[in-house]
């Protein structure tokens, strides 16, 4: 484990000279939060009419938390880079290295998400206390629970994102299926909450990798309870062990065909 978090740290500190240019790749984060905010103030005519459960601050809060999972993720360009790996062949140096491939890409991410996650969540608590003027009630237990949820929705995230790019292994380009993921994620986690979907598909959306990685922190944020937060990362804690064996499962497939194949 200290290697992996070496490689974290390692990560972490050479991206801590990118932070201006980091932080200009998040124009489009403000954009997308302007958008969202003249979108839900023109549904709600009333800002405290409360339409499916939320106001019109908590539905902008929700849209705000669930942007800050997704933009700090980068999952387009770690998606291609693990195609890229695959691909050309550079993952087989790594077969040999004195770490595991799966452990050593999540590490290595999480070291930039972690510093993305740090400043688009500055820009977005300063964006929404402009536009809004205030914030969510919020304790001291429900800012733990929130922040652990996110790190436990950034690492599944991350482990999908993996398993999407080692498919490169079986089929020449991923990006479709990165596509295919990506929109499921915009418009079943990120655009509406679970509440604002027909009854009948709201368990499928609740108990899918979907809400685990984007609804539930942000709905623990707009509206936190011990009870929701438990079930949460009871979710959260069976989609983490599943996406890790799943990841490694097509990882080992791969190697063994790599090397079937003579590399």
């Amino acid at each position: 484990m200290k290697k992996y978090l070496y490689i974290f740290k390692s990560e972490l500190m050479s991206n801590l000279q990118y932070i201006f240019d980091i932080s200009i790749g998040f124009i489009s984060y403000c954009i997308l939060i302007y958008i969202f905010l003249n979108l839900w103030q023109y549904v709600y005519s009333d800002p405290s009419e409360i339409i499916n459960g939320y106001t019109m601050k908590q539905m902008i809060w929700y849209v705000i938390i669930t942007e800050i999972l997704w933009m700090s993720l980068s999952g387009r360009k770690y998606n291609r880079k693990i195609c890229n790996d695959v691909k050309t062949g550079n993952i087989a140096y790594n077969i040999i290295k004195p770490y595991n491939y799966v452990e050593y890409s999540l590490f290595s991410h999480l070291g930039i998400t972690t510093l993305r996650f740090i400043l688009v969540t500055i820009l977005g608590i300063v964006l929404g206390f402009i536009f809004l003027g205030s914030f969510p009630e919020l304790t001291v237990l429900s800012i733990i629970g929130v922040l652990i949820s996110c790190v436990l929705a950034t690492i599944i995230n991350t482990l999908i994102i993996t398993s999407l790019g080692l498919i490169s292994f079986y089929i020449e380009d991923t990006s479709p299926i990165y596509w295919v993921y990506s929109k499921l994620i915009l418009v079943l986690g990120t655009i509406f909450p679970i509440e604002y979907f027909p009854k009948i598909i709201q368990p499928i959306i609740k108990y899918s990798p979907i809400y685990a990685v984007s609804s539930a922190p942000a709905k623990l944020f707009v509206d936190f309870s011990l009870i929701t937060f438990i079930e949460t990362i009871i979710i959260q804690i069976v989609y983490f062990l599943a996406c890790l064996g799943i990841t490694h499962f097509i990882y080992k497939k791969g190697v063994k065909k790599l090397n079937v194949n003579g590399g």
